[in-house]
């Protein structure tokens, strides 16, 4: 049947690069912000007083709101229009970065975190749906996607970078006031350069109860991660956590497949091609992310790094995805189905993980950590690009909110697992090697890097699980790059044919 609106036959925007600009400083802020905060985080405990046990609630107030609503985001930017969601989202993640380097305690930061996660939850899926309904054109928009994923993907270890600068040279309060001149230049752009297309916009009526289900299934399903970090997989609240997400996520499913508007149509999660891109990304960003923290401690605590040295030591995993998504994924997108980029992305950046597990007291930088996160990069930027592109692949366009909002849902919540997951094998490990030295202090940093390597080598079976995934589940071939489509009155889903492969 002929297609109404078909946003792939609409004029291109004049203003797109432009516009691709402002989208990208946007979506560097929410990412970056992830682990900016990571290595001011001594420095704003000390300065609040705040205790070893709250100070994780810094990182996870914001994890928490951020993973939490972003299905809700996605959904209100859908009804909203993109590009008034958008800077929303960028005005109020400014004013809460504002609050929280103005902070005079523990929990005036820990709110303002909080509010951060709660707009950035509106701004990521808002910034991901305009890239998409903006670049209609196929090449053009894997060159998009590539741009938009090495942002994305290298934005963790920018912001390690400039958390290192900003606390070394100048406080540990820049780490958030710097967020305000992203959005401030970001919020400029999109007024002057960002046209979103007439009849993108889904009108129908907020699906309250899917709401509830799903922020507070996704809440309870990443805090019962972070009990289980503090307090262990047995115990009787972590255990409570989990079944309590299980429930809720079930029931939320149940209400979505029955109300007449879902929040989360589940015609955008069960086509193979989308499904697949976000269950092998979500896996890969756990162990990505749980990687950052072992590696910050690593060379910080035994190589004796300075915060700002940290920073440095990543930039070649920066400039792996960087070439990974521009130089291969974009290059290559419009010539391969996205698998045989994405299963290969994936085991190269399990290559360099299972490079890492010969981290050791005595291992040098250039022989190990180097080329471990070259190819990690490497990898994962090739991987990246084609995954955030099929995450929005053959949508209807009244659906590209909360299709990209499950992107930002799967690394979000991805990462939040990753760290306390990660952190949870390798305590246990330190703390069985060291029962078994006795408790011998001479072992102690030892005993750290075995924890450490017993993380990571779980980090390369996931990543392998991601590569046999994308494989597997994604049978798209290379018109994966085509764009959104669809009108708003149209009734039957543009999946169809996929659904036929």
């Amino acid at each position: 049947m002929p297609e109404t609106g078909n946003l792939a036959e609409a004029k291109a925007d004049p203003q797109r690069w432009k516009a691709l600009a402002f989208i990208a400083i946007a979506q560097l802020m929410v990412v970056l912000d992830a682990t900016v905060v990571n290595i001011a985080l001594p420095h704003a405990q000390a300065s609040l007083h705040i205790s070893d046990a709250d100070r994780q609630w810094v990182i996870t107030a914001y994890s928490l709101a951020f993973g939490g609503l972003l299905l809700f985001g996605g959904r209100i930017s859908d009804l909203w229009g993109r590009k008034r969601a958008f800077i929303i989202g960028l005005v109020g993640f400014a004013l809460a970065s504002a609050l929280g380097g103005s902070a005079v305690n523990e929990a005036m930061l820990l709110g303002a975190r909080a509010l951060q996660g709660v707009f950035g939850a509106l701004l990521a899926p808002a910034a991901l749906s305009l890239l998409t309904v903006t670049f209609t054109e196929s090449k053009e928009r894997a060159k998009a996607f590539g741009i938009f994923g090495a942002i994305a993907g290298a934005g963790g270890a920018v912001g390690l970078i400039l958390g290192g600068v900003l606390t070394q040279y100048a406080n540990w309060r820049w780490a958030l006031f710097i967020n305000i001149g992203f959005a401030v230049v970001a919020a400029i752009g999109a007024v002057l350069f960002i046209h979103e297309p007439e009849g993108a916009r889904n009108r129908s009526r907020l699906d309250i109860p899917g709401v509830l289900l799903a922020t507070t299934g996704l809440v309870a399903l990443v805090y019962g991660f972070t009990k289980a970090s503090t307090s262990g997989w047995g115990a009787g609240t972590t255990i409570g956590l989990f079944v309590a997400a299980a429930v809720l996520l079930v029931s939320f499913v149940v209400v979505e497949a029955r109300v007449k508007a879902p929040l989360l149509p589940l015609r955008v999660i069960t086509e193979r091609n989308r499904g697949g891109a976000y269950l092998s990304l979500g896996l890969a960003i756990i162990g990505m992310y749980g990687l950052f923290l072992f590696l910050t401690y690593y060379l910080q605590e035994n190589k004796g790094y300075s915060p700002v040295m940290t920073g440095v030591a990543f930039l070649p995993m920066i400039a792996g995805m960087i070439t990974g998504s521009t130089q291969i994924g974009a290059r290559l997108m419009n010539r391969v189905p996205p698998r045989y980029l994405m299963a290969p992305g994936f085991v190269v950046a399990a290559l360099g993980m299972l490079i890492l597990t010969q981290l050791s007291v005595t291992s040098s930088y250039a022989t190990v950590v180097l080329p471990g996160l070259v190819l990690l990069g490497l990898g994962m930027g090739t991987a990246f690009m084609p995954a955030m592109s099929l995450s929005t692949y053959g949508v209807r366009a009244t659906d590209a909110g909360v299709a990209s909002a499950m992107t930002n849902t799967s690394q979000q919540v991805g990462g939040s697992i990753g760290t306390a997951l990660l952190s949870t094998i390798a305590v246990n490990a330190t703390t069985s090697f060291m029962k078994s030295h006795h408790g011998n202090p001479a072992y102690l940093a030892q005993g750290a890097i075995h924890g450490y390597v017993e993380a990571i080598w779980f980090a390369v079976g996931i990543l392998i699980v991601s590569a046999v995934i994308s494989y597997t589940l994604i049978t798209a071939g290379r018109e994966a790059v085509a764009p959104v489509t669809g009108g708003v009155g149209e009734e039957i889903a543009d999946v169809a044919p996929m659904m036929m492969h």
